[in-house]
């Protein structure tokens, strides 16, 4: 039985195998023996082979490769892919191989809310729940709320301007830092199967901040003033367009906006803290490694 991750060479899919590779062996068994890295670039996952991670190479645009990325067995995390728009067909190719191949567990990196989640970039993550319940395979659901690094990344404008931009309102975020959902995901694949097959996780930050509070964190840390700047949609997109962004990729994030306006991404449940054993990452800190990542 292997720990197969997909999509490894991603954010997200490096803090799962670090996560994995911290994570106590089986008696007998070094963790890296334990962990597979299906990856589309050998180049990119080379570092992960030196440290004793077996390479499997596939893409998810071509199936016939993913014929001989999963075994009997195996648990298998499914981290969506970045291409929206491409995403179901993606996700149903992995999807008919794992079943194929007879694997133990599919887990997958859906979104916050399932099928209540409002916002068109949750349409293929529901899609890909559904395609996965049909299949018949044992699975766990990880919907992930949203990465503090969502907004960290973004830090050089939001200093720049002195102003944070969002057209959420009062409309609050219940953060955690990717690294606190990678340690969720490796918890449900190294833990007893029993406690997380056929299970749904709803994971988020243990606080829900709002983007003035996330402005004056930004002002404390930086030592600059900013502040919160609420905007219209409109006005939003047409923002983010002049800065040079695609207009479908503005209207995806205008349109997050416009639902945690309404609470879609404050959603606490305990779920990810739970998971980890620890409290989540606060946004302040997640700040603060920005800056001085940056410095």
């Amino acid at each position: 039985m292997s720990i197969v991750v997909t999509g490894a060479t991603g954010q997200l899919g490096r803090l799962v195998v670090d996560a994995l590779l911290a994570a106590a062996p089986a008696e007998g068994t070094a963790p890296a023996e334990q962990v597979v890295a299906v990856v589309r670039d050998k180049d990119k996952a080379a570092d992960l082979a030196e440290r004793g991670v077996e390479l499997r190479i596939a893409d998810y645009d071509r199936p016939e490769t993913l014929a001989g990325a999963f075994g009997a067995g195996d648990r298998v995390l499914l981290i969506s892919g970045s291409e929206v728009g491409r995403r179901v067909a993606q996700h149903a190719a992995v999807i008919d191989a794992a079943r194929a191949a007879g694997v133990a567990q599919l887990a997958y990196t859906g979104v916050l809310g399932g099928d209540d989640a409002d916002f068109e970039l949750a349409a293929e993550h529901k899609e890909t729940e559904r395609l996965i319940l049909a299949s018949g395979l044992p699975y766990t659901f990880l919907r992930n709320g949203w990465y503090s690094e969502n907004y960290t990344a973004n830090l050089a404008p939001v200093l720049a301007h002195g102003a944070v931009v969002s057209n959420a309102g009062e409309g609050r975020i219940a953060s955690a830092s990717r690294a606190d959902y990678a340690a969720a995901a490796a918890a449900v694949l190294t833990g007893p199967a029993e406690e997380h097959l056929n299970r749904v996780y709803e994971l988020s930050g243990d606080t829900a901040w709002s983007f003035a509070e996330y402005a004056a964190e930004v002002a404390a840390r930086s030592g600059r003033e900013v502040a919160y700047t609420p905007v219209s949609a409109e006005a939003h997109l047409e923002i983010l367009t002049g800065a040079g962004l695609p207009r479908p990729f503005a209207e995806i994030l205008v349109d997050v906006d416009r639902a945690a306006g309404h609470g879609a991404l404050a959603l606490r449940t305990g779920d990810l803290a739970r998971l980890i054993g620890r409290p989540t990452t606060p946004v302040g800190v997640s700040v603060q490694e920005a800056l001085d990542a940056s410095r």
